[in-house]
């Protein structure tokens, strides 16, 4: 097993393992799978909250049963974005590789698109409105993408863009195996600035949101347009530290590409729920 981050030359090098405690092969307790599960069971205790505070029309019997469908959600929407959104040509000469999840690949951006046919289908199966459950979903989501991006970092992946500042890290996966690590050059730790941005910073935000004002039951669907440009936006300075992992669009990253249309939903979301409002 690899041994924990060390300092080498000054900068923390990015060694671990991405397996908590012993694994055989590539079983055992991921990092990754762990931190679904935290995102997952916070989300869960925040709708909980929410129900005994009055202030959620999704009763708390059917906790239980949204979440299944937002993990479906989530799981299955991030593993078809991220090859048809990053890796296509992949998935196009060997589609199996769909399948080989314990080799890791998520987009959060295919898990948006997952989380919102989930919605519809609860939706309408609950008749509870599909702009509420969208503003619980969007109060609690990043919880998920903080301990994700804190996932990426400890696995070493999805690093930065080369630096020499103070906390620049080392991640051997960077460079190919046979480079010594004296010459691998230092990284921005990009993963930790996106657990900062997406995930503290918009689940802080969120929740000041929705307990300090009745946005939520004045102007549904808001809530969700304010967290989707508010995404867009910390998405792209993050991506401005990172290294892309796929050609760029129009000289953008793909995952500031993808934002755009992000933003461009939350608009449309908050100019819906202005007009309701007004009605």
């Amino acid at each position: 097993m690899p041994a924990a981050p060390s300092l080498s030359f000054a900068y923390l090098v990015d060694d671990w393992s991405p397996f908590l405690g012993p694994h055989w092969g590539n079983f055992g307790i991921r990092y990754y799978g762990l931190a679904y599960i935290l995102g997952f069971f916070t989300a869960a205790w925040l709708l909980n909250r929410y129900a005994r505070a009055g202030r959620s029309l999704l009763p708390a019997d059917k906790i239980g049963d949204f979440m299944i469908a937002v993990v479906f959600g989530v799981l299955l929407g991030g593993r078809l974005g991220y090859f048809l959104l990053y890796q296509f040509d992949t998935l196009r000469s060997d589609p199996l590789e769909l399948l080989r999840v314990w080799e890791g690949g998520m987009a959060s951006h295919g898990g948006f698109i997952g989380v919102v046919l989930a919605l519809v289908w609860f939706s309408r199966a609950e008749k509870i409105p599909f702009s509420h459950l969208g503003d619980l979903v969007a109060s609690t989501a990043s919880a998920g993408l903080l301990f994700g991006r804190v996932a990426n970092f400890i696995n070493g992946e999805l690093w930065g863009r080369i630096s020499v500042v103070p906390w620049a890290v080392i991640f051997p996966r960077s460079a190919p195996p046979d480079m010594p690590l004296s010459h691998i050059p230092p990284r921005h730790p990009s993963q930790l600035y996106e657990a900062a941005l997406e995930g503290a910073l918009l689940l802080a935000f969120m929740q000041w949101r929705f307990w300090r004002s009745d946005v939520v039951q004045r102007q549904p669907g808001r809530l969700s347009g304010e967290y989707l440009i508010a995404y867009a936006v910390v998405r792209a300075a993050g991506e401005s530290f990172r290294e892309p992992d796929a050609s760029l669009i129009f000289g953008l990253s793909r995952g500031t590409f993808y934002s755009i249309f992000l933003a461009a939903a939350g608009v449309a979301l908050i100019v819906r729920g202005s007009k309701r409002a007004a009605a």
